[in-house]
């Protein structure tokens, strides 16, 4: 299952085979449906941070994906989710059969814990502490009150 229409949606759409189905764009509530239900989420681009590994992980969904990016900052490999460390189909396959194998279980009340630490509520009161603390410090330097 493929959701998301980006610019190579049709390109993407021609060349798929018969077990690819491309479900375009969905609202976020089939998004999360596909997500809670899925075996795994698949992520194979390359980007600074990029949510959906961190939604999917919310959603008790493992990660499958390539290895590079912010995307090993969200997913803890052999615990979240799986890398696979190259863009290509042998190396996606390879990390796919060593997902099936067995070898590996992913606790989905781990992957939400996981995707936790990514909370705007835990950003919050994270930002919220360092502005106090460096207010603080600032303020015993310069004799602010």
């Amino acid at each position: 299952m493929v959701i998301g229409d980006g610019p190579d949606f049709n390109k993407v759409k021609r060349i798929a085979g018969p077990n690819v189905q491309l479900l375009g764009y969905q609202p976020d509530t089939v998004v999360k449906d596909y997500m809670e239900r899925c075996k795994a989420f698949v992520f194979a681009a390359d980007e600074d941070f990029g949510i959906t590994p961190v939604e999917a992980q919310a959603a008790g969904a493992p990660v499958i994906a390539y290895g590079r990016g912010g995307v090993t900052e969200t997913v803890l490999h052999g615990e979240t989710g799986l890398f696979f460390q190259e863009q290509t189909v042998e190396s996606l396959l390879a990390t796919v059969r060593a997902f099936e194998s067995g070898e590996y279980q992913f606790d989905p009340e781990r992957l939400r814990q996981n995707a936790e630490r990514f909370s705007k509520k835990r950003f919050q009161h994270e930002f919220a502490e360092l502005v106090e603390r460096e207010w603080a410090k600032f303020t015993r330097v310069r004799g602010v009150r």
